[in-house]
This record gives C-alpha cells, sequence and structure tokens, in this order.
C-alpha cells in the first residue's frame, strides 16, 4: 500500500440513559516505527461504572498484549482471567473487538462476541473469513480471528450490541436494527458523501441507532468506532511575523505552494501575506457584533480563513482541552471555524513567525494572554494528545 495514506479512528458514544459514564471503552495507539495502528472496543457487562471498569481494563490489557505481540487466544485467556466476576451472573464478562492494523502487510482482527465488524471498500462489505480460537479455560467463550489486507478508501467500522439491539421488541425493529440495518445506514451515509470522515460517520451510526429506540433513548450504552484510510487531510497555520522582515517574500511562499487548507492568525500576518501575493483582506461589516467576544474572521482570496492572532489562538487551545464546552456554549465564530478545520484535518503544519510583537509583552495584560510560542507548543500537545493528529512546529 502507498506510503501516502492516514489512518484516521474515532469512536463516538452515547452514555445508557441515566449514567455518568459509559459502559463500553475504546482505545487507540500508533506504533509508527512498525507503521502499525491498534484499536481496541469493549462492552463491558451492564451499564455504569462497573461496566466502564470492565470495558477500561479489557481494552488497555488488549493493546498491551497485542503491542507486544503476545498470542491471541493467550491474550483472551489472561483478559477473562483478570476480569472481575460478576454477583448476579458469575462471568467475568466483557466483550471485543481489537484490530492490528499493519500498513503494507497482513493486519489481524481478532473479536469476542460484539457485532461482527464491518469491513467496507468500494462501499462493499467484504466477506471476512474467521477462524474460532477456543480457551480451554473458558470454553464457552467465542473468540474469532481474521487476518485481512487493507488498502486506501478501505473503512472498518465495529460496534457494540446498542447498536444492532437499537429499537428492539419496538413494532419496526421487533428483533433490533442488527448488523444489517446498521450497514445499509453505513452504506447510505458513504453513497451521499464518500469522503464522509471517521468522526462524521461514527457520530452518524450512533444518533441513528439511538432515534430506533423508543423516545429516542439510550437504553444500552452505543458505541461505534470507524477506521478510515485515506489520503492525509493537511492543513498549516500561519501566526505572527517572520523574524527577519526579508524573510517575508519566502513566508508568502509557504502559501502560495501548499496543497492544503490554510489558516492566517494575526493582523500582521495577514497584512504580509496579503502584500506579498497581492490579495485584498475583506471584512464583512454584517459580522461586527457576530463575533462572540472576539474578533470576526476576515477572507481573502486562496485562503480558508483569516483571524486575529494571540486573543483567538488562546480561546481555541483552553477550548479544545475542555472539549470546546463553555458556559454558554457558544464559541466565538473565529474559534469555531479554527476548531473545526483543526479537527477535520490530519497533518497540521504550524508556522510560527518568531518576531516578537512588543503588544504582548505588557506585564498588566492577563496571564492568559501568553506569548505565541507557549500559545502554539499548547495547541501542538492537545492536537497529539486529545485529537491524534500529526503536528509539527516550524519557527520563521
Amino acid at each position: 500500500m502507498q506510503a501516502d495514506v492516514f489512518v484516521e479512528m474515532e469512536c463516538c458514544q452515547c452514555n445508557h440513559d441515566g449514567e455518568s459514564v459509559c459502559g463500553d471503552d475504546f482505545l487507540f495507539e500508533r506504533i509508527l516505527a512498525e507503521n502499525r495502528h491498534l484499536a481496541a472496543l469493549s462492552d463491558g457487562l451492564g451499564s455504569g461504572i462497573k461496566a466502564n471498569l470492565l470495558a477500561t481494563m479489557t481494552t488497555t490489557m488488549a493493546l498491551r498484549f497485542i503491542h507486544s505481540n503476545m498470542d491471541v487466544l493467550q491474550s483472551a485467556e489472561v483478559i477473562m482471567d483478570t476480569l472481575p466476576v460478576c454477583e448476579i451472573r458469575k462471568i467475568s464478562y466483557a466483550t471485543f473487538t481489537i484490530f492490528d492494523l499493519q500498513i503494507g502487510g497482513k493486519s489481524r482482527v481478532i473479536e469476542m462476541e460484539n457485532p461482527p465488524f464491518i469491513h467496507l471498500r468500494n462501499n462493499n462489505d467484504l466477506y471476512v473469513e474467521r477462524r474460532n480460537l477456543v480457551a480451554k479455560r473458558w470454553t464457552s467463550r467465542n473468540v474469532q480471528l481474521s487476518e485481512i489486507r487493507i488498502i486506501s478508501g478501505d473503512r472498518l467500522i465495529a460496534f457494540t450490541d446498542g447498536v444492532t439491539q437499537a429499537g428492539l421488541g419496538g413494532d419496526e425493529y421487533k428483533l433490533g436494527w442488527r448488523r444489517e440495518g446498521a450497514l445499509d445506514f453505513i452504506k447510505s451515509q458513504v453513497a451521499k458523501n464518500p469522503d464522509i470522515s471517521a468522526m462524521e460517520l461514527s457520530s452518524a451510526v450512533v444518533h441513528a441507532a439511538k432515534r430506533r429506540n423508543e423516545n429516542y433513548k439510550c437504553i444500552d450504552d452505543i458505541s461505534c468506532m470507524v477506521i478510515y484510510l485515506r489520503k492525509p487531510r493537511k492543513l498549516r497555520l500561519l501566526t505572527g511575523p517572520p523574524f527577519h522582515n526579508e524573510s517575508d517574500a519566502a513566508y508568502a511562499e509557504l502559501v502560495r505552494d501548499f496543497d492544503g487548507k490554510i489558516i492566517l492568525c494575526g493582523g500582521t500576518t495577514a497584512k504580509i501575506i496579503a502584500r506579498e501575493l497581492n490579495r485584498k483582506i475583506e471584512f464583512d461589516v454584517k459580522m461586527v457584533g457576530k463575533g462572540g467576544g472576539l474578533p470576526a474572521p476576515s477572507y481573502m482570496d486562496g485562503i480558508d480563513l483569516v483571524t486575529e492572532g494571540i486573543l483567538t489562538l488562546t480561546d481555541v487551545v483552553k477550548r479544545l482541552e475542555n472539549d470546546n464546552n463553555s458556559q454558554t456554549n457558544i464559541l466565538p465564530l473565529s474559534s469555531e471555524k479554527i476548531i473545526e478545520l483543526l479537527r477535520s484535518s490530519d497533518e497540521i503544519e504550524l508556522i510560527v513567525g518568531a518576531k516578537i510583537n512588543e503588544a504582548h509583552q505588557d506585564p498588566n495584560l492577563p496571564i492568559d494572554l501568553e506569548i505565541r510560542r507557549n500559545i502554539i507548543k499548547r495547541l501542538k500537545n492537545i492536537l497529539e494528545e486529545k485529537y491524534r493528529k500529526k503536528v509539527l512546529i516550524k519557527f520563521f
């Protein structure tokens, strides 16, 4: 498989009604040195805290064992031996689906009693040959191993039974939505939007499952994991003027020659690019007062977004660190657009002009108004650690 492939891994969840945590858990890991991508989705017995504990223990152990290339059946036995035993059913119980994706080689999928995963290629559900494995100490548990080959454009979808059993017992879905219903829905979403992201597709499946329940209730934890192999979506964000004035032309070339999305953060940054590329900065007067506490975006031909600099970036970082939540649940327009572009991108370059802006050195300004470089480092950390983005900082 070609090297220029990004593996997007996302999972959307909905908690059982009345529960503060989800009884399902997911975990992702990239082993870049081996070109491997690991993912695990587990459904703990019941719901709430106890179920979450079971599921979290399962995903954590699963990725550790798979990472170390431990035998599949032995791994499953250790997981089942380790889980706490349910006092009522007298079993240690958590179902799981584990992906061990080897780019350019064979990939493995290990399943234990989750609904069968979907391997979608050209919007067709590929046949997957599964080999049954029987653990000596857990003969009643069904572990299945599949070996597959993945190529760019493939999607792998796994979900818990909160998806397949959605609507169970109702007039329309007496036997639940089932795998077939979820598959038809997924294929319809991909047909409408062939480039639909893993994040968008997983969210669509979860909300569609919830809609099939009576009164739109979550009668079970619902989780959908989507892995999408595709060409990476690139974004370049420039903020601050270059250290040397004579570097302005080269700075502007970073915009002209880039094959991806472009964000300019900062009035000086935008003026340099406009001057060097002979473009105009335009502002819609109708947007005055609609910025949500921050300056509203401007517009420039060939640029995806132009915003104010340090204040907006500080707000973006704080919202990403806190899952975009605010007391008012209303994001300033500039922050909302930056977050949207960052979340939808895979490889992000943060180009930081190294010239000091004296306006940001006033000791009387709030502590949150950090200089550009510190804000950018925080942005890089949160994008890598929380949102699994590939981020590179360059000082100019």
